[in-house]
């Protein structure tokens, strides 16, 4: 009872926090939204900026609340620690521990959406961890492909000039799909790699 009403109560607030965001967010990067979002799902998209969080939670809706993994690392920065103890599931990204597995599953059975940045930093060049693939295979859950199109630099160079950005919501789709042509006698880890770039390549195809 008490983790229900805990749940309600950060539903509501994130309702909040979206609506209030959206007319500022909506104006500022001129947004648009094109394809339709699934009724539940793993939303993967790539890291480019801090402003992506933003942009995703407006494109979804204040009625659409999206859980986060989010690095522990980012606790220690005062403008985001209310919100990411208050909406996302935090974790330790260079030592992800059997804790932080069952944290981030425990949130994926609870959240309609969970919302996962396979790079996992904002840094170009990053290659995508293969996290995001052992947690679709556990859960069963199909992947969102979410892709940020900017009309201009991102993130904004310089930082008052901000783009035009366009969010693209991808048909959905499974591990097996993705897995179709792997052979069988690929080692698991070079299969979670190749299946972890798979991924990220069909984000960015979008």
């Amino acid at each position: 009872m008490r983790t229900w009403l805990s749940e309600r109560i950060r539903d509501v607030l994130y309702g909040f926090f979206v609506a209030l965001a959206t007319p500022a967010i909506g104006a500022m990067f001129r947004l648009s939204v094109r394809g339709k979002i699934p009724p539940r799902g793993i939303v993967v998209a790539p890291h480019r900026s801090y402003w992506d969080i933003p942009i995703l939670c407006v494109a979804f809706g204040p009625h659409r609340r999206l859980v986060f993994l989010a690095r522990h690392g980012l606790l220690r920065n005062p403008l985001f620690a209310p919100f990411v103890w208050g909406f996302a599931v935090v974790i330790h990204r260079e030592r992800f521990s059997p804790g932080d597995f069952r944290r981030t599953l425990a949130a994926a059975r609870r959240a309609r959406w969970l919302g996962i940045f396979p790079e996992g930093t904002t840094r170009p060049g990053a290659r995508p961890k293969p996290g995001a693939i052992r947690l679709a295979e556990r859960l069963g859950l199909p992947f969102i492909p979410v892709r940020l199109v900017p009309h201009g630099p991102y993130p904004p160079r310089p930082r008052w000039r901000l783009p035009r950005v366009e969010v693209r919501i991808g048909e959905p789709f499974t591990v097996a799909e993705l897995a179709r042509d792997v052979p069988p006698d690929l080692p698991r880890s070079a299969r979670y790699q190749l299946l972890a770039q798979r991924l990220m390549d069909r984000v960015l195809n979008l």
